[in-house]
């Protein structure tokens, strides 16, 4: 068994931008030898965030960023100096870590789902935090 924690590495391209980082995760409870227990994912930025959703229709995603810069835009008047208070508020709307089960060596994902980090402020280098536990059965 690999070690329990590790990190994923994800250089975003755009201002606002869904990463589908799926099968890098996959692969880490594959190479671990992890067979039931849970998947613990955290992204330690605070204009960053972690979605799971539809990963085999790329447009819901699209809609979700669409979405949220209509609530939030970018170009209010915000009083937080480095000017992207904007990013930092959808972080906000969305979640910063995501649980998933491990059974039989597979994550326990809808047949649709996919893991993304949500990026709200790039382009930049981001890092999730991977937390593999080992069910004690």
């Amino acid at each position: 068994m690999i070690e329990s924690r590790m990190t994923i590495e994800v250089v975003t391209a755009g201002h606002t931008e869904f990463v589908d980082i799926s099968s890098r995760v996959r692969r880490l409870v594959v190479e671990s030898g992890i067979s039931d227990g849970i998947c613990c994912l955290y992204v330690p930025h605070t204009t960053a965030a972690l979605l799971i959703n539809e990963n085999a229709d790329p447009s819901v995603v699209q809609d979700i960023a669409s979405k949220l810069e209509r609530i939030v835009p970018w170009n209010e008047r915000y009083l937080h100096l480095e000017g992207n208070s904007a990013a930092h508020i959808k972080a906000s709307l969305m979640q910063t870590s995501q649980v998933i089960l491990v059974e039989s060596g597979k994550l326990l994902l809808g047949i649709w789902q996919g893991i993304f980090l949500c990026e709200f402020d790039g382009p930049r280098q981001r890092k999730v935090l991977v937390k593999l536990i080992p069910s004690q059965t």
